[in-house]
């Protein structure tokens, strides 16, 4: 299938003007990206990119109030600071889009069976091993500020909270995977997603998204505010909304947190 690597490609390395700064333990990435921000803000021009990454996150966030369990030193914690002012508000969600196809890109070059699940976490099978959090600082009617918390699970081989389907590509491959390698192949990936945008070629990153989408076709189990039924998924629309369809033929579209996806036993 396509990937995002065969829409662009850029002609030098992505990485030679990106910042990466490599820190042992902190409460969050993206706090910390936060601060570097405070101290640039009218005094320095801003890298083109920023990426932090850690050993360790005291309070690594999972989306809503949940948690990001992760052992120190075994995976991949990390936040990117970009500028995609060229994306309008009304269109923000295409860079959540965008970046879970670079991840889905990066991880799929080491094992069969990845999507991506609405709106942007990474599985293997039924199993999640990344997760993503996005958050566009807004200027002007576009964004000026986009940093994207990241985890994902690579070299952890027990997972002790009480997460129902973690998963680490150690797990899945029987052997470690070097995180070094692995972050700079996902910012390079990131980047070639962001400059698809550039281009004005949304259309593309829509329809690769679907293409990969965690149970794209068929009937599964959901649950909403009025209990559990069972859809089929019809559309992402531009603004983040999932749209399903029941087996009565009912349309329904939901924001992000009130439609739940239920799993069979894994």
């Amino acid at each position: 299938m396509l990937s995002i690597h065969s829409l662009f490609k850029r002609k030098k390395d992505p990485l030679a003007d990106v910042r990466f700064i490599d820190i042992d333990e902190t409460d969050s990435t993206s706090n910390y990206i936060k601060s570097i921000l405070a101290t640039l803000d009218g005094v320095q021009p801003e890298p083109r990119m920023i990426v932090a990454y850690a050993d360790y996150q005291t309070a690594g966030r999972g989306q809503g109030t949940n948690t990001w369990e992760s052992e120190r030193g075994k995976n991949i914690l990390f936040s990117v600071c970009c500028h995609p002012v060229w994306v309008p508000v009304t269109s923000q969600f295409v860079i959540s889009k965008a970046v879970a196809l670079a991840l889905r890109d990066s991880l799929a070059e080491y094992t069969t069976g990845i999507t991506i699940k609405w709106p942007n976490d990474i599985y293997w099978r039924n199993y999640k091993i990344s997760g993503t959090i996005i958050e566009n600082t807004l200027s002007g009617g576009h964004i000026a500020d986009c940093i994207i918390g990241t985890g994902v699970d690579v070299n952890q081989e027990v997972f002790r909270s009480n997460a129902p389907n973690p998963v680490s590509l150690k797990q899945i491959l029987g052997h470690d995977v070097d995180r070094m390698t692995l972050l700079k192949d996902i910012v390079r990936r990131i980047d070639a997603c962001l400059e698809v945008l550039r281009n004005g070629e949304y259309d593309k990153i829509a329809t690769l998204y679907m293409s990969y989408l965690y149970r794209s076709h068929g009937f599964y189990a959901y649950q909403d505010k009025d209990g559990r039924f069972e859809a089929a998924i019809v559309a992402v629309e531009d603004d983040g909304h999932l749209v399903l369809r029941d087996r009565e033929g009912r349309v329904r579209s939901y924001a992000f947190k009130e439609v739940n996806f239920l799993h069979e036993a894994l």
